[in-house]
């Protein structure tokens, strides 16, 4: 998979318009579970009190991306289409994985505590250190384990500023990533724990034979413990 091919997997607008409204979802699952507050390393220590007009804008984000009844019957054709991919790509998020989620969206959106960047390690740096294991572990055959760590990486690169960024994230992504910089040298395991949620999803827009698919996630899995 290049990153120059990511565009004709995915159309950018067609990602946008369908994949936005879950991001509410995931947010309201993972507060129902339970956060824990403690301080913990590596986000910003200015945070500001949130105030009313903050507040406000949470509600107001929360209103703008919350599934709607309407919305929810329009899509419906392209939700039956996509009900075979939905059920092949299923990835499980590990329980302490699934933590670092809640307490990232607790930091972000009701702290205003924004992880530092750069972040080390970086998701480049982890992706390369999973093939480094895998190498040692399965000798040269990881071929297959590589394409599909490059393939994480251009999704990550392209999706990064559409759908995994929180609203108050956007102007730290402006000043940190600049034209010759790619986002996965920037941000690190929070963020791409981010895309895992999204993965399912981006995948019912990718034209792939079932079969691969199966081996695509249980790559995925591996790489997840």
């Amino acid at each position: 998979m290049s990153c120059n091919s990511w565009d004709e997997w995915v159309g950018m607008d067609r990602l946008m318009k369908h994949s936005q409204e879950n991001i509410i979802k995931q947010q309201a699952l993972d507060k129902k579970a339970g956060v824990d507050k403690n301080t913990k390393s590596g986000r910003s220590a200015h945070a500001k009190p949130k105030s009313s007009a903050d507040t406000k804008v949470d509600k107001e984000e929360a209103k703008n991306t919350a599934p709607r009844g309407k919305k929810r019957k329009a899509d419906s054709s392209i939700e039956k289409d996509n009900l075979s991919a939905e059920k092949l790509v299923k990835i499980q998020i590990p329980p302490n994985l699934k933590k670092l989620l809640v307490d990232d969206w607790e930091f972000v959106t009701q702290q205003n505590k924004l992880v530092k960047l750069p972040r080390s390690p970086s998701v480049d740096d982890i992706l390369t250190k999973y093939l480094e294991y895998r190498s040692k572990k399965d000798g040269m055959m990881v071929d297959a384990t590589g394409e599909i760590l490059n393939g994480l990486r251009c999704y990550f690169d392209k999706a990064l500023p559409v759908i995994l960024l929180y609203k108050k994230e956007h102007q730290q992504y402006g000043e940190a990533v600049s034209d010759n910089v790619s986002p996965s040298s920037i941000y690190g395991a929070e963020h791409l724990l981010r895309l895992f949620v999204k993965l399912p999803e981006l995948l019912t827009y990718v034209k792939i034979e079932e079969e691969t698919l199966i081996r695509m996630q249980q790559k995925l899995q591996d790489f997840l413990k």
